[in-house]
């Protein structure tokens, strides 16, 4: 499935993926397309294996998108059918932020599997609602973070990482810009109750990518803020957002926005930089400046400056929660950090400092 380079809602990346179960094995349906990322949520596990067997929503043009895509999906007439068809797995789901949180309750005590996009949550009410119900049906919440699981340098760096490459991780900074489009936003992307405030939800990649690569199973808000510098016409939107995390020996700081230029060839200018006590880790996740299309990986550590081959990984996530599903286990990603990745962004959200009137 083809992706596209300048809008960040159409980008779906292109890569290998390790089928790890057989046709028929793991069919899941894909439901609520409020945000297209859910496409290349159901296209991943489809490469790993899965069976996208049933598809709902109730915009026909959105339904036609996923039909486009798997044509041999059965429509539901409604939600209620989904959940209740006993072959289905797993549910994937990208609706509008406000409402993932008591949908994946809704897949969960249905006795099935829950994968949303990010932001799973737009208040910290929602999240401690969903936790009791994970916890209590046994059931997974897992969360899209797709500027991780679904960028190959990304992956790449957290390899060298945990396998010591540059010491002991002291900080990571990461920068997550992206172009607004706002033409083709939907209402509820303006509305501050519904998609939760820009750290809720561009934050909540970089609170992922901070406490993969940290390795922290806790994380604290040292202090955060938002602003609305340059769009006035959209008075709840918030067009700039930063926060600074720190778990203990680790610190982060992280700066999101909407203000990708129309010049730059793709929808971001991702970067992230993570620094140890023996070298440090550059990432360039989709564009190299004036130069050439990303990623990019540059390591620099004791023996020199290299930049380091990506691509060979593919994107293990998605056969990793297959067999999570099917096993039980927590490979893919704990059910811890999906919560954690979004209790932080939440509590830097709810405690910032409005540099621009509200």
């Amino acid at each position: 499935m083809a992706g596209t380079k300048t809008s960040g809602m159409d980008h779906r990346p292109a890569g290998e993926y390790r089928r790890v179960v057989a046709p028929g094995e793991f069919p899941i349906a894909a439901i609520h397309m409020a945000h297209n990322h859910l496409r290349s949520m159901c296209a991943a596990l489809a490469g790993a294996g899965a069976e996208v067997r049933v598809v709902y929503d109730r915009d026909p043009a959105k339904l036609a998108l996923l039909r486009e895509d798997f044509p041999d999906a059965r429509v539901a007439a409604s939600e209620a059918e989904v959940l209740d068809d006993p072959d289905v797995k797993l549910v994937a789901a990208a609706a509008v932020p406000a409402d993932r949180g008591a949908l994946g309750e809704r897949v969960m005590r249905a006795g099935k599997d829950y994968f949303t996009d990010k932001c799973p949550f737009t208040t910290l009410a929602q999240m401690e609602s969903a936790r009791a119900t994970a916890a209590a049906t046994g059931r997974k919440f897992m969360v899209y973070y797709g500027e991780r699981l679904h960028n190959e340098a990304i992956i790449r760096a957290g390899q060298l990482i945990h396998d010591g490459a540059i010491g002991r991780v002291i900080q990571v900074a990461g920068f997550g810009p992206h172009r607004l489009e706002a033409r083709n936003r939907p209402d509820w992307f303006f509305r501050r109750e519904r998609y939760g405030g820009i750290i809720c939800d561009l934050g909540s990649h970089q609170a992922d990518k901070f406490l993969h690569f940290a390795g922290a199973d806790g994380a604290r808000v040292l202090s955060s803020a938002v602003a609305n510098y340059g769009h006035p016409e959209y008075p709840e939107l918030e067009d700039f957002g930063q926060a600074t995390l720190a778990v203990d020996g680790a610190t982060c700081y992280f700066r999101v926005d909407w203000f990708t230029p129309d010049g730059l060839r793709s929808w971001g200018d991702g970067r992230t930089f993570v620094l140890g006590t023996d070298g440090y880790l550059e990432v360039r996740s989709y564009v190299d400046v004036a130069r050439a299309d990303g990623p990019v990986l540059n390591l620099v550590d004791a023996r020199g400056e290299r930049s380091v081959q990506v691509g060979a990984s593919g994107f293990p996530f998605f056969g990793d929660l297959i067999l999570d599903c099917l096993e039980r286990t927590e490979n893919a990603m704990t059910q811890e950090h999906a919560f954690l990745a979004a209790e932080l962004c939440l509590r830097a959200q709810a405690q910032a400092e409005a540099l621009t009137p509200r």
